[in-house]
This record gives structure tokens, sequence and C-alpha cells, in this order.
């Protein structure tokens, strides 16, 4: 519940952002920082919280988290301009680690047979969350005025805070050790500038950009250059560096890029008025009812790849499930112009991202030590949120540089070729023993 609640509230804004500037009087520019904000937010805090998650507890984060997305909520929900509501958003994404810190709870208290099931309906949950977000803010736009978005984000996230309390134990497993500040000081750094870089590509000059990305490659350095040397760094790359989890992590980002791309080409389709040619005219509840069965066919499916990666390994559920992502993306490209084909599509990308998204928990787990659990998970979590974000800056140059409906064709053609770019490094990971 708490997974979902989290990536629930990224997408909830999605369907006001054309109508933000003049609900904020603001300009349209702007108004992205409503998105970015959080996305930068989640970036910073993600591996934070997982390493204080490992040294402190991991349910004391856990709960800490679950208080931002209330406390975020509810300053969004009283805005009336632009800047309390990125603030609001800002707190908001700092709630991004409750996923890597879900799976690590469950790591070191579910019995062997029950993990591998549970970790995956975990990790599916960023992307279940993120396909119901659409249909449950169209009904409340339509329905009551924009603020009950962020009341209803802030009454779930206490709904989850209140079980967490009550029934979610507090995990014994802690690595101890002194929190490694320049460490974090110096990947947020790294991390703000590669984004904004990123996000901003297609809006800021060219020269911003590059400094940008000169200053994150820069600062990343000389972080890896720190981490080396710490006794106790954020960080332990000598572990990130083993095959499996490197490997892992690379295929994530492409099987994120792959994620986000159906995400802004199906409602531009959905919506479109019927005279350019291109588009179904649908309303903005039809768009978000045509991406609900996706959502749910993660849920179903997450089971399934537990299944698999309990009698085959992980490595084969995750490179299954990037072969239906790429499938579906393969369909999508010609099959964009009746709303059942939109539907089909979506859900046959929503089985693959289930099965994969399940198998990439029990792929780290099986490489790293318990007491580094929410630590390496959130460094995945790092990374499934970076090729999203890439995959959003790709997608709007493509949507605002070429015509429709070639620009639709394109994006569906990348997001089938990321996801074979993901069965080729994930072929590569060596064969990884049950998650224990």
């Amino acid at each position: 519940m708490g997974g979902i609640v989290v990536s629930l509230m990224q997408t909830l804004v999605i369907p006001l952002l054309p109508r933000f500037p003049q609900l904020l009087g603001s300009s349209p520019g702007d108004t992205t920082w409503v998105i970015t904000s959080t996305l930068l937010a989640g970036a910073v805090a993600t591996p934070v919280i997982g390493r204080l998650g490992d040294m402190y507890g991991k349910r004391r984060m856990l709960l800490i988290s679950l208080v931002m997305v209330v406390v975020g909520s509810v300053i969004a929900a009283l805005s009336y301009s632009l800047v309390p509501l990125v603030v609001g958003r800002v707190v908001q994404g700092m709630a991004v680690g409750v996923i890597p810190l879900g799976i690590s709870i469950m790591r070191d208290e579910l019995p062997r047979e029950r993990l591998a099931g549970a970790t995956a309906l975990m990790s599916a949950s960023l992307g279940v969350g993120g396909a119901l977000g659409l249909p449950a803010a169209a009904i409340l736009v339509e329905q009551s005025d924009w603020h009950m978005l962020f009341w209803t984000s802030a009454g779930a996230g206490a709904l989850a805070l209140a079980a967490v309390l009550v029934w979610v134990p507090e995990s014994p497993v802690r690595s101890g050790g002194r929190f490694d500040v320049p460490g974090a000081l110096g990947l947020s750094v790294a991390l703000i500038c590669l984004l904004l870089g990123v996000s901003k590509a297609s809006a800021w000059s060219g020269g911003a950009v590059t400094g940008l990305f000169v200053v994150s490659a820069a600062v990343l350095g000389l972080w890896g250059w720190w981490e080396l040397r710490s006794p106790q760094p954020l960080v332990d790359l000598r572990t990130t560096a083993r095959r499996q989890v490197l490997l892992t992590n690379i295929a994530s980002v492409s099987f994120a890029f792959a994620l986000f791309a159906q995400s802004l080409v199906l409602p531009q389709v959905l919506q479109l008025p019927v005279a350019t040619g291109h588009g179904l005219g649908q309303s903005l509840l039809v768009t978000g009812l045509v991406l609900v069965p996706s959502g749910l066919v993660m849920m179903a499916t997450a089971p399934v790849s537990a299944r698999i990666s309990n009698a085959r390994g992980p490595r084969v559920t995750l490179i299954l499930g990037a072969l239906v992502v790429a499938f579906g993306y393969g369909a999508g490209v010609f099959m964009l112009t009746e709303i059942w084909q939109l539907v089909v599509v979506s859900a046959v990308i929503g089985a693959g991202i289930g099965l994969g998204y399940g198998a990439m928990p029990a792929l780290i787990m099986g490489a790293v030590p318990t007491s580094e659990t929410a630590a390496a998970n959130s460094l995945n979590t790092l990374m499934r949120a970076i090729g999203t974000s890439v995959s959003s800056a790709v997608a709007g140059v493509v949507l605002t540089q070429v015509g429709a409906p070639f620009s639709f064709q394109l994006i569906m053609g990348l997001g089938a070729a990321t996801a074979l770019l993901a069965v080729v490094v994930a072929a590569f990971i060596p064969p990884a023993r049950q998650v224990s």
C-alpha cells in the first residue's frame, strides 16, 4: 500500500499540467517544476534514506518517509500559488524510498517461500501506482476541486502510516557505523545536476545544459574517489561493481525508459481530436481508464514473476519481462488507431514490466549482504528513476520536433529498442542463487 501511494502521488498531477499556468498564475515553463522538483527530491533522498535504514532501522525510516507523504500532500493541498506547491512536491518526493525500504524489511522478516512473491509485488507497485494515478486524478479533477488530489494523497499516506505502525515490525538487522555526510552531499549535487540537465534539455540553452552535465561528471568522479576511500561509505562501490549488481542496475535504466515511454504516447493519441487524423478524441477519464488494465496486469504478473524466478532464476525472469515489453512496444508501432488496440498494447507492456520489476530485487539481494539490502535496493530504485527521466526528456523532444503520427511510432520503436537492450544486458548477468 505504501509503495502504491508513493508512486501514485508522482503521477496525480499529470492531468493538471496544462491547467497549472492558469490555476497558479504562472508561466508554462515554471509550472513544470511541479514535476521536476519531485524528481530531484526523490533522486537525492532515495540513496540517503536507504543507507539510514540499514544503519538506524528500516521501519523507522519507512515511517519518516510516509510522514513526508502526508506533510508534503497537506502543504500542496493548501497551496494556491506555485512556490508553496513546489515546496509540497519536494517534501512528497523525499518519500520515494518507501519501496526499497519495504523490500528490505521483507527480506529481514518473511520466510523464504513467501519472499520472492512479496518483493516482486512491492517492486511492481512502482508501476502499478503510476498506471492507476491518471484515472484517479481524472475522476477527482472532473468531479471536484484540484486540491482534492492532494487531500486524497494525504489521507492515503496517513492510512499507510497507521498500518505500518500497527503491523510492520522493526527489523533487527542493522549495519551500524557513522553516516557518510560528504558522500551524501556529493551524490546529491551530482544527481541534481544530471537530472536537471536531462529534464530541462529541451527548455534551457545548450550551454547551461552542457555545464550541468560537466559539473555532474566532475562531482561524480570526486564522489567515487571519496567513496572508495571512506571506511563507511554511503554506497559500497565495490559491492555495486559486482557483475550481478552492476548489470542489473544498467538493465534497470533501460527497462525504466521503456516503462515511461507508453505513458507519454498513449494519452496523447487518446486525447488528440479526431480531426487531426491521428487522435481518438477521448476525454481525460477515458484516457485514464485505458491505462488501468496495465496496472492491474502488473499486479497479476508479480506472483508469476516470483514463480519463474524460483524455478529458473531471476535473470531468466528479467529477460522474459524485457522481451514481453519489447513485443508490446513493437505491436504499438502499428496498433495506435483504436481504443482496444491501446488497451492491448498497454496491458502487454504492463505484463512485461511486472515480470521484470519483480526480478530486479531478487537479483540485487542475491549479491549483497543483508546489512546492505536497503542501500542496494535504493540504488536500484534510483537507476529506474534515471531511466524514466531520460525517457521523459527524449520523448518530449521527439513529440515537439517530429510530427504526429510518426513521433508516436518513433517513441514506441525506441521503447522496443531499449527493452531489447535490457535483454542483451541481462543475458550477461551471472546466474544468481535464490533469495534467502
